[in-house]
């Protein structure tokens, strides 16, 4: 179905479609589309932004309520490209520019079809089923993330992760890729800042033998290797300018040739892409194109620092502890008042620094338990300027007021789960990585069984 209030732009657009072969409606605003829509079954809705009565953003609102599964392709005039985008964060599945061209017109309704016929095969799972691929946590912004893949996973949608280093934005590029139908397909990825400039292109795009001294054979690059499947480009604020050009080329079109090469090679791929740069700072400095930040930030999906979500340390103790005992042969349990400390440090290295201190901590324990005196002493250096006791605990002993701290942390985390998790005992103990039984005792301890009465469960 074709939205716009200019006739011409309806004519022009329905020929264009019905010539390759696609069956088209036109509405002339918005109120029109609604009322049709209820009579015809729609694949597509491509719709222009600027309307009288129900413009394109509120179009694209009703429909997300009324009919989810209809992708919705925006329309819109060079001027207005930022409120395109923020269409797209609004649920918009794409959008294209005036003046157009048949072929990109086409490449992102093919796009839009194969998108809906995944959402009728209810390719999507709940952020509980999803597969996780390594990503532990039970925080709200964490929950919210797993949330994030199992709503972008299905599509063929461009993702762009952010987030400090070490707060695992790989990860969550393998969960995006696995839980997609792409997962039978490869995986390339590509760290940009470990490229040296005058390789980036015949990396990213192959080479023809003889192409340049040393070229003895034709070579493909990531793009092609890529083919059917996600290509993941970390650090893509390093590409070079005049590199990002090809690459916006690529992501508009599917189409590049290799170096030294005249034969276009066509491809399907997914990006997604990760910074730790604040790439809309490097748009206003220069260094980085405006329409390839708006081409790469279809989809953004931001990884909080592990200060922000510190009810995920406990979980990601767990795991490591749990993954270093089974590499090194080990059976090590963690003190508790080792885990208070940990939970009061900031982790400007994030989950990073998190792992290589346990995994550390593990080498250097004298006995089957780690204990204070096992944490490194630059680290309790660190530690030593954030451990401070609340004047209102100062007289509390020390062991004291670190098993409360510690209880204190757990029970809010358990209550904020119960919560998430609408009382469920079960998805909740799935959740915190506890046994059923386990999670129950800890209700009675923490006196929570009046907020969360026992209910019948699947």
């Amino acid at each position: 179905m074709i939205v716009d209030d200019e006739l011409n732009m309806r004519l022009v657009l329905s020929a264009m479609l019905r010539k390759e072969g696609y069956d088209v409606t036109a509405a002339a605003n918005g109120q029109e589309a609604l009322r049709m829509l209820q009579q015809n079954d729609v694949a597509v809705v491509i719709t222009d932004l600027k309307m009288p009565d129900i413009d394109g953003m509120e179009l694209l609102t009703r429909l997300s309520d009324s009919h989810p599964e209809i992708p919705v392709i925006m329309i819109t005039a060079h001027g207005t490209v930022a409120t395109a985008v923020e269409a797209l964060k609004k649920g918009a599945f794409d959008y294209i520019t005036k003046p157009f061209d048949i072929d990109d017109l086409k490449n992102v309704l093919d796009k839009a079809v194969k998108t809906r016929q995944l959402k009728e095969s209810e390719l999507s799972c709940s952020p509980a089923e999803i597969e996780r691929i390594g990503m532990i946590g039970a925080s709200a912004k964490t929950l919210e993330i797993f949330e994030t893949i199992q709503r972008v996973a299905p599509m063929t949608t461009t993702v762009l992760i952010t987030g400090e280093t070490g707060t695992g934005k790989e990860l969550v590029a393998d969960a995006i890729h696995y839980n997609s139908p792409r997962k039978n397909h490869p995986l390339i990825k590509i760290n940009c800042a470990a490229i040296a400039e005058t390789l980036m292109e015949s990396e990213l795009f192959g080479y023809e033998r003889g192409a340049f001294t040393g070229a003895v054979v034709t070579k493909p690059g990531k793009f092609e290797l890529a083919h059917k499947g996600t290509l993941f480009l970390d650090e893509v604020s390093e590409i070079p300018r005049e590199m990002q050009v090809k690459l916006l080329r690529v992501l508009q079109e599917q189409e590049f040739e290799r170096v030294g090469g005249l034969r276009t090679i066509k491809v399907d791929v997914r990006i997604i892409a990760a910074t730790n740069q604040n790439l809309l700072r490097q748009v206003q400095a220069g260094s980085f194109r405006e329409d390839l930040y708006y081409r790469l930030n279809v989809f953004p999906i931001h990884i909080p620092p592990l200060r922000e979500r510190k009810e995920d340390i406990l979980p990601l103790l767990g795991y490591f502890l749990e993954k270093f005992n089974r590499k090194l042969g080990l059976s090590l349990q963690m003190r508790e008042e080792v885990k208070a400390m940990l939970l009061r440090y900031d982790w400007p290295g994030n989950i990073r620094e998190l792992e290589n201190l346990v995994e550390r901590m593990m080498l250097l324990a004298k006995h089957q338990v780690i204990t204070l005196r096992d944490i490194p002493e630059e680290f309790k250096r660190g530690l030593d300027k954030i451990v401070t006791l609340p004047a209102a605990e100062s007289k509390k002993p020390l062991k004291e007021f670190i098993r409360g701290h510690v209880e204190n942390v757990e029970k809010e985390m358990i209550v904020r789960c119960l919560k998430e998790c609408g009382g469920n005992i079960t998805r909740a103990s799935k959740k915190l990585g506890l046994s059923r039984k386990g999670l129950q005792l800890k209700m009675i301890k923490y006196n929570l069984r009046k907020d969360f009465p026992p209910t019948s469960e699947p």
